[in-house]
């Protein structure tokens, strides 16, 4: 699973690999603990032009989907199963349409260790930006006027799969991680062939995972209020 991760810059310093065509004005501040129901900036390509354009957008952490009654639901719908997609109605209509991209820095996965949960930072060596499959939903807010500004709400799931590798060692599940190429099928609202991208990209990702590093961080990260580059900081296991 994935429960936190860190976003230490935002921008096109994050994506530009991406080839973003449009930046949100409402993009969040970096955060070094980002949690289910903060807003993060993932990628999404439109639909509604032709060709799609590429957009980075401010979203909920926590998939709404266009027919709950309230945001709620979206506490528990912060990861989904990549193998299950297509047999959960959470999930399934967004796999068709509405694919998304969450660029990050490293994330935080806990390890239990003889009944203690440890902290680990996991992130590309090489200081890379990591990539994560998506999916997003805009739910309308029954309870706001037409015409205002945030009647809309923008939110997204990260997909995961079974760990692999070191990372197996940690948890036993991890983000469906995404190279470019990937990224950049993954994202397309044209193709047809969903489950053929999803499934290179499930078959693409242990690659990728051996690229990533990890250290055990501080406890302190498991507690929302705390956000600072010193979460990051290595300490003795």
């Amino acid at each position: 699973m994935c429960g936190r991760f860190v976003v230490a810059s935002v921008g096109s310093e994050l994506v530009g690999v991406l080839r973003v065509d449009v930046e949100g004005d409402d993009l969040p501040e970096p955060s070094f603990n980002v949690a289910p129901t903060s807003q993060a900036a993932i990628v999404i390509d439109s639909a509604k032009t032709e060709p799609p354009i590429r957009r980075l957008e401010s979203a909920r952490w926590g998939l709404i989907p266009a027919w709950a009654k309230d945001t709620k639901i979206g506490a528990r719908a912060f990861n989904a199963r990549a193998e299950e997609l297509e047999g959960k109605p959470m999930f399934r209509k967004a796999l068709e349409k509405r694919r998304a991209v969450v660029p990050a820095s490293g994330y935080y996965e806990w390890k239990n260790v003889d009944g203690a949960k440890i902290p680990h930072y996991i992130h590309p060596a090489d200081g890379s930006p990591l990539f994560m499959a998506g999916l997003y939903e805009w739910w309308k807010d029954p309870a706001k006027a037409e015409d205002e500004a945030d009647k809309w709400l923008l939110s997204f799931t990260i997909l995961t799969r079974d760990s692999i590798g070191r990372l197996g060692s940690i948890h036993d599940r991890m983000p469906l991680f995404l190279d470019p190429d990937h990224a950049d099928a993954w994202l397309d609202p044209t193709i047809d062939n969903v489950r053929d991208v999803l499934d290179a990209a499930i078959d693409a990702a242990p690659a990728l995972a051996e690229t990533l590093d990890d250290h055990v961080v501080s406890k302190a990260v498991g507690n929302v209020r705390n956000n600072s580059p010193e979460l990051l900081e290595p300490v003795e296991d």
